[in-house]
């Protein structure tokens, strides 16, 4: 079983932009302890940047493109070091994959990506992914065709890979069936089978302060799940336990239906 785990920013890192290493190692030992089920597990983790501007002590994050993507150069290194260590520490081994949007166009590429994949899942290895943010602007700054704040990317490699599951931690715990920021009355959805005009209606706004993402990339890495026949779940990230509970088919978060 292919399962792609996608953490946001806000919860991977606190406010000032540090790793929060109490759920990174909560994270590591539930992911781990899947991958000795038999799950192939990717993550697809941001963060990148967050991480770069705590690391390099900058007052607030950069204005510019190469701010934000010095930053991301920095933070990725930050990152994955910590990624190395937490997982390390429960016999696993992790590999890094940058991506680019071209990289999942590119035919060649793709098949290249794909053999990748196939080899570190042979050798039992957890395969981390971000976006290249050091030499891609999709992710960084809004210029019509973005991942948005990796929601879209972990769709998109859960297409390539065919995966059987998609799971998006971040700090929005459901869909709702209104907007619960304006209706205190918004019920959360567990089981959605299509995005229509209705729940992206719903999901206007912008995403959390410290990231890019909202409800509208998550609904719209929903489609790209669906439209590959994979079940996809929004929850929230504060306890990574709630992996378990998701994996078994519990009522947790919303779940995307695939027919």
């Amino acid at each position: 079983m292919i399962t792609v785990v996608k953490v946001g920013t806000s919860t991977v890192t606190h406010a000032s932009g540090d790793p929060n290493m109490r759920l990174l190692v909560k994270l590591a030992r539930v992911l781990s302890d899947l991958a000795a089920r038999g799950h192939y597990i990717v993550l697809v983790t941001s963060g990148a940047i967050a991480v770069g501007i705590a690391k390099m002590n900058l007052s607030e994050r950069p204005a510019d493109l190469p701010g934000k993507q010095a930053a991301a150069a920095v933070g990725q290194c930050a990152l994955m070091h910590t990624y190395d260590s937490v997982f390390s520490d429960y016999g696993r081994t992790v590999a890094q994959i940058l991506l680019s949007r071209r990289d999942l166009e590119h035919e060649p590429s793709r098949q290249n990506l794909l053999n990748t994949f196939n080899t570190l899942f042979a050798l039992q290895s957890v395969v981390i992914v971000n976006e290249n943010d050091s030499v891609s602007a999709e992710e960084i700054e809004d210029c019509g065709m973005i991942f948005g704040d990796n929601d879209r990317l972990s769709a998109e490699v859960a297409a390539l890979l065919n995966a059987d599951l998609l799971v998006l931690l971040s700090d929005i715990d459901a869909v709702y069936d209104g907007d619960p920021r304006e209706n205190a009355n918004a019920k959360p959805l567990a089981k959605i089978h299509a995005v229509d005009d209705v729940l992206r209606a719903c999901a206007q706004g912008p995403g959390s302060a410290r990231g890019t993402g909202g409800m509208m990339t998550k609904l719209q890495a929903a489609e790209i799940c669906l439209t590959h026949g994979i079940e996809m779940v929004i929850a929230h990230g504060g306890e990574p336990d709630v992996l378990y509970d998701i994996i078994d088919g519990k009522n947790v978060g919303t779940r995307f239906l695939a027919l």
